[in-house]
């Protein structure tokens, strides 16, 4: 996921306490060295009575940066606090694992970090868009810019890239191996299948389930321009109607299962449902790339190489089939 995948818990917490009246302080990692547990760009949301939200370095200074961001959040100010295993602070704080980490704490204000930013970030993840954010390190204060590009050695920038999600249509052996690959790769998936059969199988326990139909639990899930859906059930009931939501959302990998017989029949069914060929050629199919892949484990192999292409800005849009 992006760095800290629980920043969506993080901003929500700093957004719900400063609308219920409280002080809030946000602490970002700008630097690390060695074996620092967090990454650049991770926060944590500290309030002003002391309740936070988030990690900067998987407990071992946390409780530090929570007591400098308290006096912060009276002052409205901003402070950058630097731990490395050199530092006798290092072993107070209980950094002596090794490595070093940088985190600059800002108070939520106009003049810091301002809480439209705040909101900025919520909105732009929901909708699967990024958002880069630069911040002087000589002021304190963050804005947004366009791109990260070469930043000076006094300003952090850091590009937010939208959480990353899959619909996986049916319940099938494919989707056994796709879905763990996509989470190694940073997407949360779904698995959506009204055949109970299929989804009640303890082959996926622990893995999120829809037995909605298809369209109904695509409209529940609103795919963004951060999201891919793949159709493996084989059923046209099942598969054209998700591949007619998918279309109709802002989806950057829609893809089905199927030879290429099947999927010339699939994109006249939907052509036949208005869809035009520029539209239609949105639909990969068969899904995956072309590695002669010949079972299950290969074929979900493809399919996440191909979703990773897309997703990169290296797969162009597929050719139209003939006659569609």
């Amino acid at each position: 996921m992006t760095a800290g995948d629980d920043l969506d818990r993080v901003l929500t917490a700093a957004r719900d306490w400063r609308a219920a009246g409280h002080g809030v302080a946000l602490a970002t990692v700008i630097d690390t060295w060695g074996s620092a547990p967090r990454r650049v760009g991770s926060h944590l949301a500290v309030r002003n009575d002391g309740l936070f939200e988030g990690s900067v370095s998987g407990g071992c200074v946390e409780g530090d940066v929570i007591t400098e961001a308290i006096d912060l959040i009276a002052s409205g100010g901003f402070k950058r606090l630097d731990y490395g295993v050199a530092d006798a602070t290092a072993w107070e704080v209980g950094l002596a694992c090794g490595g070093k980490i940088s985190v600059l704490v800002q108070a939520v204000t106009d003049a810091r970090f301002a809480p439209g930013l705040i909101e900025r970030l919520i909105e732009a993840r929901a909708a699967g868009t990024a958002v880069t954010l630069a911040t002087d390190l000589a002021s304190g204060t963050t804005v947004e810019i366009e791109r990260a590009g070469e930043s000076a050695a006094d300003t952090f920038a850091y590009a937010y890239a939208p959480p990353l999600r899959l619909a996986v249509i049916g319940a099938v052996h494919i989707a056994q191996t796709l879905v763990p690959i996509a989470r190694l790769l940073g997407y949360a998936p779904l698995v959506i299948d009204p055949r109970g059969l299929f989804a009640k199988d303890a082959r996926f326990d622990g893995i999120t389930l829809d037995d909605g139909w298809p369209d109904e639990a695509l409209t529940r899930w609103r795919p963004n321009a951060a999201s891919a859906v793949v159709a493996l059930s084989h059923d046209p009931k099942l598969d054209d109607v998700a591949l007619a939501a998918a279309l109709r959302s802002e989806a950057f990998y829609i893809a089905a299962l199927g030879s290429r017989k099947n999927h010339a029949s699939r994109l006249e069914r939907l052509a036949a449902q208005g869809f035009g060929e520029a539209t239609l050629a949105r639909v990969r199919g068969p899904a995956g790339l072309d590695i002669g892949a010949a079972n299950p484990a290969e074929i979900a192999l493809s399919i996440a190489a191909q979703m990773t292409a897309a997703w990169r800005g290296r797969l162009p849009l597929a050719a139209p089939v003939q006659g569609i």
